[in-house]
């Protein structure tokens, strides 16, 4: 079962926004792929898009312990494999270790860490690839995956029923997921194309910038202060300073604590908004593709 992330106390109430989010989500995703066919590509691709990277977003969500405080209740909510490539149980592993490790985005503790240990390789060539925000959003999708799939091969050798455990139910839910598809006349690669590859695509602006490496620890994690359109998408998580000191407050939350104290992180690399970012961005990579500090394990 996927564990959520330790965090400060919860309220034990149910959280109704998190669970009406859930419901558009999943009620937007069975009708948008029952109804495709009416639809001009470029509708199907937008709402694809955001709807994948929308329920990403949901799944970081559930990982921190909401909307409910039964497990199983939420383990419900997270877990559809909507996206097809991502076990939630794998992502869950993952981000529960990035948040309690003490060396954030070092890329041999951090598992979430975009920088590499050195230069040089297949590896290297790819990150400098998607360095930038479009080459991030253009062929980022179809890297992470293939990095993702050949790293848990290779778990697969050292722990293989810690990878059953967690690939197994997943195949489950994606069977079913392509049942439905089948039913409705979708096919498997114009869901990938209208779908899968635009969603992560979307998700990635959200990671792209959202930690830097620094020696302060406190100069790790950033702060995008939007509230737009993206803001939504992401579930505020563009205040990942907040988010990271406050893990156990919902999403709808972190807004105003931010007006409270927008300088509360004084330390934190800051984005007036998505289009700064994009602006910066697009064409020029957000920082070195070696980590600064670790070139080797243990140094």
């Amino acid at each position: 079962m996927a564990m959520a992330v330790p965090a400060e106390h919860r309220s034990q109430s149910t959280e109704w926004p998190t669970v009406a989010l859930a419901v558009v989500i999943y009620g937007g995703w069975l009708a948008l792929t029952a109804w495709h066919a009416a639809l001009p590509w470029p509708v199907l691709l937008a709402g694809g898009a955001w709807l994948i990277a929308w329920q990403g977003s949901l799944q970081h969500e559930v990982i921190h312990g909401h909307p409910t405080h039964h497990r199983w209740i939420n383990l419900a909510i997270g877990f559809v494999p909507l996206a097809l490539w991502l076990p939630y149980a794998t992502y869950a592993r993952e981000h529960a270790a990035h948040h309690t490790t003490g060396e954030l985005t070092d890329p041999f503790d951090d598992p979430e860490s975009n920088y590499l240990p050195r230069a040089g390789g297949v590896l290297h060539a790819l990150a400098w690839i998607d360095a930038t925000l479009l080459g991030r959003m253009v062929v980022g999708p179809p890297i992470r995956v293939v990095r993702f799939w050949l790293a848990e091969v290779r778990r697969a050798t050292t722990d293989p029923a810690g990878v059953a455990r967690e690939w197994l139910p997943h195949l489950g839910g994606v069977a079913l997921v392509l049942v439905w598809l089948s039913h409705v006349g979708l096919s498997p690669l114009a869901y990938v194309l209208c779908f899968v590859w635009p969603g992560t695509s979307l998700a990635l602006i959200r990671s792209y910038a959202e930690h830097r490496a620094s020696p302060d620890p406190a100069a790790r994690t950033a702060i995008v202060a939007d509230f737009g359109p993206l803001a939504l998408l992401f579930l505020n998580n563009n205040l990942h300073a907040w988010h990271h000191a406050r893990q156990a407050l919902p999403w709808y939350a972190l807004p105003a604590l931010y007006r409270a104290a927008p300088d509360a992180f004084p330390q934190a690399p800051r984005y007036p908004g998505y289009g700064t970012l994009i602006v910066r961005h697009l064409l020029r990579p957000h920082d070195q593709l070696v980590h600064p500090s670790r070139t080797t394990p243990g140094a």
